[in-house]
């Protein structure tokens, strides 16, 4: 008989003000590429030459083209459980020349092999996720030794924020602070340090909209970060992780 977590829906769909907005250029522009460039500078030496990445809920596929600019990969596997996000993102990797692998699936059930791709690219996924254990483990065991995951989060202070309240919809019982994401990650084997972590307090990311500063008031030198950017890797010799 299942229990009642396994009943559970393994993420929480947008809703459609969030699924429009996650197909705009403000989007691609002011979050994803401006996240990119952030995990970047981030990466420790060497980076794989040509990597194979995994864009982990890649939506509706406005990643490619940003990831190709900063990854220039061999190959892309865009996973992603909604059909109608999926529908963009094929249309998307046909327009390039890279090859790009769209699938559907579940990222905390992955159909690949162990220790097959050198990057995972997982960028604002985890706020919708249910079984985020679960994803860390299934991301743990399919990189690499040596392979890097890319991971930008909204924290909970952002998501308890009354704006995203209103227009999004999200799991609210599994949201995280930054120290807790980043506990999380070391708790299933990643190892990064302070080099590889950022914390930014992005104007789109506050309850105020940056409007404070914009009137000239400083930021608060105390606040609830809203924001986490991690560049982890899975150590060469990679220790065995609890199943549970």
């Amino acid at each position: 008989m299942m229990t009642s977590s396994e009943r559970r829906p393994a993420f929480v769909p947008e809703t459609r003000i969030g699924f429009w907005f996650l197909g705009t250029r403000t989007w691609t522009t002011h979050v994803l590429r401006v996240a990119l460039r952030d995990l970047d500078r981030l990466m420790p030496s060497p980076r794989p030459t040509h990597p194979v990445v995994l864009d982990a809920g890649c939506g509706q596929g406005l990643s490619f083209r940003p990831l190709i600019d900063h990854l220039a990969p061999q190959r892309l596997i865009g996973i992603d459980v909604e059909e109608k996000c999926l529908v963009h993102a094929r249309a998307h990797a046909a327009r390039e020349n890279t090859p790009i692998d769209v699938r559907s699936g579940d990222i905390a059930a992955l159909d690949l092999p162990d220790a097959c791709v050198d990057m995972i690219f997982c960028h604002q996924t985890f706020h919708h996720l249910v079984h985020q254990e679960a994803t860390l483990r299934e991301f743990y065991r399919i990189l690499k030794p040596g392979g890097m995951l890319l991971f930008a989060e909204s924290t909970r202070a952002y998501i308890y924020s009354w704006i995203i309240r209103l227009l999004f919809r999200h799991p609210m019982e599994v949201q995280r602070s930054a120290e807790e994401y980043m506990s999380m990650l070391r708790a299933h084997g990643f190892e990064f340090g302070t080099a590889n972590v950022s914390l930014p307090y992005l104007w789109w990311s506050r309850s105020d909209l940056g409007a404070l500063e914009w009137f000239g008031f400083p930021m608060p030198a105390k606040r609830e970060e809203t924001l986490v950017n991690v560049v982890a890797t899975k150590p060469i010799a990679a220790r065995a992780i609890p199943t549970s």
